[in-house]
């Protein structure tokens, strides 16, 4: 049963602990079921009052745990797992990892020995188990890959892809948690300076995007008919969408996906 696997989430930085909080609030494993692994430990003391295991031994965490979810830099990686490759055991752990352009050849390589692993790529919103999780994982057994479904699918929305498409999975839904709390800020801004008050303009704004959000996903609709409902002839909306493509809105969203997928991909390579 997945509630008595053991997990070590190695790297307790935003993404480890936004996770760590995701699985405890959805139920689906108790905070003593989970081990989080940092080499500065004060930023985890409130985690360990909470209950969670906290540790900078990344070998003892390993040899504790079942299932071991890679929460690190790609500059990190390599260090991590000559450090932990002789406590692992290829029968006993599962290997989880979230690691921006890094191949699951590249870890099984590093290792020397034929661990399974997986691939996902949350976003911080896991943190309120609202988060859009891609997985590849085609290298591990069925009940495995079930296994790390169901522990995303309970911290929010998952799509199975092709590994190929990992990183730019990093770049539309890890990186675009940023883009668009990007697009509320400048809403706030432009609220602001037509007359509220900024936290009522965030406010605002945060509420109209979460709505605009909600009507695609319930719908299952296209922006554009939705846009089409709010827009009349000579109106005041299409008048504004207008003047940001003029500006650029759509093309500097586009290329910002774009970059950010190209530099995803030379992480791993450069580190």
């Amino acid at each position: 049963m997945t509630e008595r696997k053991k997990i070590a989430i190695i790297g307790g930085g935003n993404m480890g602990v936004a996770l760590a909080n995701g699985i405890v609030a959805s139920g689906l494993h108790r905070a003593s079921d989970i081990t989080l692994t940092r080499r500065n430990l004060r930023s985890l003391e409130s985690l360990a009052q909470e209950g969670f295991h906290i540790t900078s031994n990344n070998e003892a965490a390993v040899a504790g745990a079942d299932i071991i979810i890679l929460s690190i830099l790609p500059q990190q990686l390599n260090g991590v797992l000559d450090a932990i490759a002789p406590v692992v055991d290829p029968q006993r752990h599962l290997f989880v990892s979230i690691v921006t352009g890094v191949r699951v050849a590249d870890i099984i390589q590093r290792v020397g020995k034929e661990v399974q692993v997986i691939r996902a790529m949350p976003n911080t919103a896991i943190a309120i188990r609202e988060s859009m999780t891609c997985i590849a994982g085609s290298m591990a057994t069925e009940e495995n890959q079930a296994l790390v479904r169901q522990i995303f699918q309970a911290v929010g929305e998952t799509v199975e892809i092709e590994e190929e498409l990992m990183t730019s999975a990093t770049a539309l839904c890890a990186c675009g948690i940023a883009f668009f709390l990007r697009s509320i800020r400048a809403a706030t801004q432009g609220g602001t300076e037509i007359g509220f008050h900024a936290g009522d303009a965030l406010r605002m704004a945060a509420q109209t995007a979460k709505g605009a959000a909600s009507l695609l996903l319930h719908f299952q609709s296209h922006p554009e008919n939705e846009i089409d409902k709010v827009t009349s002839p000579k109106g005041c909306t299409i008048a504004g969408l207008n003047e940001m493509e003029h500006h650029g809105f759509s093309s500097a969203m586009i290329k910002g996906i774009k970059t950010s997928s190209h530099k995803a991909e030379q992480l791993y390579k450069n580190e």
